[in-house]
């Protein structure tokens, strides 16, 4: 949802821009918008992947959107920071929309970090030949249907 509405604030700001001023919006703006757009082609390539399609789904390229993600959101949201914080005056929805893609932006940023290290550790541990797991179970999409063996319980042992 929090993409939704980011998305939906970029597209107020360069709808401004767009319809109300002799000139087109910031590149700032655009370049956040472009990383939306460009979040939900990975989010679709992220998810989808390892499911429908496991061989397209190599740790490379997980690797590579997600990072590319992070420098994304961290070049756009700064960018942005910097334009408005050199504006003469910054009054207004829109000047309050630009402020909160900001504030977004920042956020995305965060959770995109996150989300590279989680998976930057998953791929150290299991090896880049070991396949991404599925669903943070533990095991490999090769090993999830594997039975495991070990030692039984108690209450198996009894009956």
């Amino acid at each position: 949802m929090a993409r939704d509405k980011t998305a939906n604030k970029k597209l107020i700001v360069a709808n401004w821009y767009n319809v109300d001023t002799l000139t087109t919006s910031p590149s700032q703006i655009n370049w956040l918008l472009f990383a939306s757009i460009y979040t939900i082609l990975s989010v679709a390539y992220l998810e989808l992947a390892p499911r429908f399609m496991p061989r397209f789904a190599h740790p490379y390229a997980t690797i590579a959107l997600e990072l590319t993600n992070v420098l994304f959101y961290f070049a756009g949201f700064v960018a942005l920071a910097v334009f408005i914080s050199k504006l003469l005056f910054c009054r207004g929805t829109v000047c309050g929309a630009a402020r909160a893609d900001v504030a977004f932006g920042a956020f995305e940023f965060a959770l995109w970090v996150g989300t590279s290290a989680f998976l930057a550790k998953d791929v150290v541990k299991s090896g880049f030949r070991g396949g991404l797991k599925l669903g943070g179970s533990g095991a490999s999409a090769s090993t999830a249907s594997a039975p495991q063996s070990g030692p039984q319980m108690k209450e198996s042992q009894l009956a």
